[in-house]
């Protein structure tokens, strides 16, 4: 699969995303540290929302082949400036996530994406797991097999029983 390096503000959603994607049980967990697994990257919300730590995620950029653009459906802003995936040397993608949430604005929410730059713009809810599948198989590479897909491909291979 190819790697994603997951970019937001502080409970965007990034961790829960990462917990959904690996199909985890979610459970709230404050990113202290970047955690850098097989193929998520998640990041602290303070290295975007503080110019020092934010030259990291320029770093861990280069070892991913998508960054995501995450973006709560309940933000009151932007942390993201115009034309920003324009500086990305990396296919960038934009994530809106809490779709579910009752004060959800999601229109707002990809406005604002849009307008950094993302044409690709994902829709989830880590807790519902909406949206979940189609990140998965947007970074699928050919010969991943997904856990549905494995399933699916067991139960043709099973022979009736006589």
């Amino acid at each position: 699969m190819r790697k994603i390096l997951l970019i937001g503000r502080s409970e965007a959603g990034k961790t829960t995303l990462t917990q959904a994607l690996k199909g985890e049980q979610i459970t709230y967990q404050k990113t202290q540290y970047v955690n850098y697994e097989s193929v998520l990257i998640d990041t602290p919300g303070e290295y975007i929302q503080t110019k020092e730590l934010g030259y990291a995620l320029c770093l861990y950029a280069y070892e991913a082949d998508v960054v995501g653009l995450l973006m709560s459906a309940t933000e009151p802003f932007s942390l993201y400036p115009p034309c920003v995936t324009n500086m990305i040397n990396r296919e960038v993608v934009g994530i809106i996530t809490k779709i579910d949430h009752p004060e959800a604005n999601v229109a707002q929410a990809e406005a604002w994406l849009r307008l950094t730059g993302c044409t690709k713009i994902f829709y989830t809810s880590s807790v519902k797991g909406e949206g979940i599948a189609e990140i998965l198989e947007y970074l699928k590479e050919d010969g991943d097999v997904l856990p549905w897909e494995t399933t699916k491909n067991n139960k043709k291979q099973q022979k009736p029983q006589k």
